[in-house]
């Protein structure tokens, strides 16, 4: 029997899963990497290829070893990875310089692009559908002013993901996926939009081919077979972004079609048509999808995720020892005593991520507000629930907003993640929306995605479209109590009065911004 392989380049950590060609999960090894500060440069997180390459052939070796497979089994493999993360070669093809996604340095690049070129990131922000915020222009631009002997050299570069492509296969190359969140793209022709880095004084000739994911990039070097095991057979494929990617892998592949992958950050994703010009209040971003002749509409909402462990491992001791005693999951003991909430988690009001606001990005501090001093009223089970209440309602005014732009109408969603194992959630998130919302059986999405690319590459597939329809299927279906959506719908109203009130305390200098983009 023949394997696929999908290597993850996360935020956090790095996983090579291999599937079989009915994507089926075999097995999956994982390595955690971390990200340094540079020394005296504030914001900066920078990648160690050298290190995490080691941690990359690790994965692979102990995938194929778990699976009790040999390199000669895999049949073609592919990579996703963290989007906006960067690396720059030299001539010769070697690493010169790489960042992470969450990399902050260029807050002076960006204000300087802004006040120095009135209007580019609103022009720029039209063809590409990415502002300044996250964007590879303001850190090449540090680079060039910061270690110009690096800049000199700078022949290539690429994303995270394709670099470890291109260490397996010797190729350098991106797809519109992940190199469109670069922001020096057209989203319309699915291409480098070169003219984007003359206008700001940056080399125009470092941008490599722009292959379609499932293209054969060519085979494992006999060198990086020798590194990972991997037979020199085994053929390389383009991949994708992780979020485009995961898309795929949630079957979420036709114009129209939305989802919501709920995990550290939230995205809601919504398909649209390559050709739609995003919104001229810049408030969403709009990406390349991994499919062919389609984008997406993206809303982000920030720290999700990271907020229930946080309030889990801050406030709920005693949750924890009662599941460690049940044997179960310490969130399934704390949505047993949410359920018990009632709907508006007793006018418990979080003040975490604001919705999305592309062109000026920043949240409020942290914080409950309208809390009650009654026990019974203000507790662990109620603070639980507005947490999980407040990140589908934050989703919901993301979707409004692609809503508003797309005139799309969502009428199903596909919720996916670590949030979408919980039944409450699940149900929350369909009485926000006013949406069935399904969840998907795979539990590795963006890998799964990964593996169909892998798979068109390698013949098994005909096109992503092809596999996702052959190996999705689905597990759960919830239906909206619309009654439940009717309180809802004055909640989010209310949300957004309360949060532009306590944006107003950030900008008089009251209280600290939770994340501010770069130049604001």
């Amino acid at each position: 029997m023949a394997y696929l392989m999908a290597i993850d380049a996360g935020t956090g950590s790095v996983r090579a899963v291999i599937f079989d060609t009915r994507g089926n999960q075999i097995s999956v090894a994982a390595k955690e990497w971390t990200h340094l500060q540079e020394e005296g440069v504030p914001g900066s997180m920078s990648f160690d290829f050298e290190k995490n390459w080691i941690l990359v052939c690790r994965c692979i070796q102990q995938s194929l070893a778990d699976a009790g497979l040999k390199g000669e089994d895999i049949l073609a493999l592919s990579a996703t990875s963290m989007r906006e993360g960067i690396v720059l070669y030299d001539a010769q093809g070697q690493e010169l310089w790489a960042l992470a996604n969450v990399d902050a340095r260029a807050d002076k690049e960006v204000r300087y692009l802004k006040e120095n070129f009135k209007g580019i990131e609103e022009e720029f922000y039209t063809l590409s559908g990415q502002t300044f915020a996250l964007g590879a222009l303001p850190r090449i631009m540090w680079l060039r002013d910061n270690r110009p002997e690096l800049y000199e050299k700078a022949a290539n570069i690429s994303m995270i993901g394709d670099w470890i492509l291109a260490r397996l296969s010797g190729v350098i190359a991106t797809d519109p996926s992940n190199g469109g969140t670069t922001g020096i793209f057209s989203l319309k022709q699915r291409s480098w939009h070169v003219e984007m880095a003359e206008k700001v004084g940056i080399k125009n000739d470092i941008f490599p081919t722009c292959q379609e994911p499932g293209s054969v990039l060519g085979c494992v070097t006999l060198q990086a077979a020798k590194e990972t095991g991997l037979s020199h057979a085994t053929k390389v494929v383009t991949g994708g972004g992780d979020v485009q990617l995961g898309s795929v892998g949630l079957g979420v592949v036709e114009v129209g079609e939305a989802a919501i992958l709920g995990g550290s950050f939230w995205q809601q994703v919504v398909n649209i048509s390559s050709d739609t010009v995003p919104p001229k209040n810049m408030e969403i971003r709009v990406n390349p999808h991994a499919v062919a002749l389609l984008s997406q509409a993206e809303g982000i909402t920030f720290f999700s995720g990271l907020l229930m462990r946080w309030f889990r491992d801050a406030f709920c001791e005693l949750e924890k020892q009662e599941a460690k005693e049940r044997g179960i999951d310490v969130y399934t003991v704390l949505e047993e005593k949410a359920a018990k909430v009632p709907v508006g988690s007793n006018g418990i009001i979080p003040i975490f991520s604001d919705s999305m606001k592309y062109g000026k990005w920043y949240h409020a501090a942290p914080g409950f507000l309208n809390l009650s001093i009654d026990p019974e009223v203000c507790n662990r089970a109620s603070m639980f629930r507005s947490l999980q209440e407040n990140a589908a309602i934050v989703s919901a005014i993301n979707l409004d907003k692609i809503k508003a732009f797309t005139s799309v109408e969502i009428e199903e969603i596909v919720f996916a993640g670590g949030a979408s194992k919980g039944a409450l959630w699940s149900q929350i998130l369909s009485d926000v929306t006013g949406c069935r919302v399904k969840i998907p059986k795979v539990t590795e999405a963006t890998a799964l995605g990964a593996a169909m690319a892998a798979g068109v590459g390698a013949g098994i597939f005909g096109s992503l479209k092809d596999a996702a329809k052959e190996l999705v299927c689905w597990d759960k279906h919830y239906v909206p109590n619309m009654q439940n959506y009717e309180k809802y719908q004055e909640m989010k109203q209310i949300w957004q009065e309360v949060y532009e009130n306590q944006l107003s305390l950030v900008d008089k200098g009251l209280t600290q911004s939770m994340w501010k983009a770069p130049g604001l």
